[in-house]
């Protein structure tokens, strides 16, 4: 049985660790504010760059579209983009995009196709090259952003069409935790190259009306392709920013509710030793007194 002092260092302890994880839960709260209404604001102009891309792509066929819609014609080679945070602490928010990412890469291989990673995010670096370290073509290290904006997207944007220009790949996939609430992130796969509309994504009603576009629609997605694919990457960055801050909110607040839970069982046992030894000393001073 732990002494008295055991008890009071232990319960010290876990009263220390509570109000660590009870400042870190606070300054997620006030982060996650920020990071959603960032996640929200991004959305509509996702979605309606998404638009935009759909109806000048119904117009655009076969070898005149830009490289980025149509592709190389085949689907061999598959490069997953996996992004994930920079930090843990934050429950199984990392470990479900890495499961999404395996999964991925298992069905994949399984259809005899080549895979290759790049991560943006030390969490999905250290989980993935446990297992598929020679798929890691890359690695992004995006920690010196105190918030994603942008530019941070821009650079893993730069990089995916680099891969792509130089032949390392038929067809980009992002791999993020889509934002819902502070206790449901959404693991989600997004095509980026060959360049598509996301599911549910619709052209614009055009109510009868017929555009004539000058420059042409092959120019104009010319230009468009490299910010849309910008903006998806920004729009998965995002979200994944803003699940990251929700799950790492509820995980500190179930451990600061744990650290309670413990607190309260070492106290008890505290109490009960405390007493034993009392009821103990009371009995060897009354058996002395006696055998006097």
């Amino acid at each position: 049985m732990p002494s008295l002092k055991e008890f009071r260092n232990r319960i010290a302890s876990v009263k220390s660790t509570q109000k660590i994880t009870k400042a870190m839960q606070m300054v997620a709260a006030a982060k996650l504010k920020r990071a959603q209404g960032a996640a929200e604001a991004a959305r509509p102009y996702a979605d309606r760059m998404a638009s935009v891309i759909a109806n000048l792509a119904s117009s655009v066929q076969g070898d005149g579209a830009p490289k980025l819609l149509r592709g190389t014609g085949s689907d061999q080679t598959h490069l997953l983009v996996v992004t994930s945070s920079e930090r843990g602490l934050c429950g199984g928010f990392n470990t479900q995009i890495v499961r999404l990412a395996r999964e991925k890469i298992s069905e994949l291989q399984a259809q005899g196709k080549t895979v290759k990673i790049v991560t943006v995010g030390k969490k999905a670096r250290d989980q993935l090259r446990r297992q598929y370290a020679s798929l890691i073509v890359d690695h992004i290290d995006l920690s010196g952003y105190r918030s994603i904006d942008a530019s941070a997207a821009q650079i893993v944007g730069d990089k995916v069409r680099a891969l792509f220009d130089a032949g390392a790949f038929d067809v980009a996939t992002l791999v993020f935790s889509k934002f819902r609430s502070v206790i449901s992130q959404i693991p989600t796969a997004r095509q980026l190259i060959p360049a598509k509309a996301p599911e549910g994504a619709t052209a614009p009603d055009l109510k009868g009306a017929s555009y004539i576009y000058e420059p042409s629609e092959a120019d104009i997605l010319e230009a468009l392709l490299p910010r849309y694919i910008d903006g998806q990457v920004l729009q998965g960055l995002l979200e994944n920013q803003a699940g990251f801050y929700g799950a790492q909110m509820s995980a500190m607040d179930n451990a600061t509710r744990n650290a309670g839970d413990l607190i309260k069982k070492l106290t008890l046992r505290y109490n009960r030793q405390r007493q034993a030894n009392i009821t103990k000393e009371l009995i060897e001073i009354i058996s002395g007194a006696e055998a006097l």
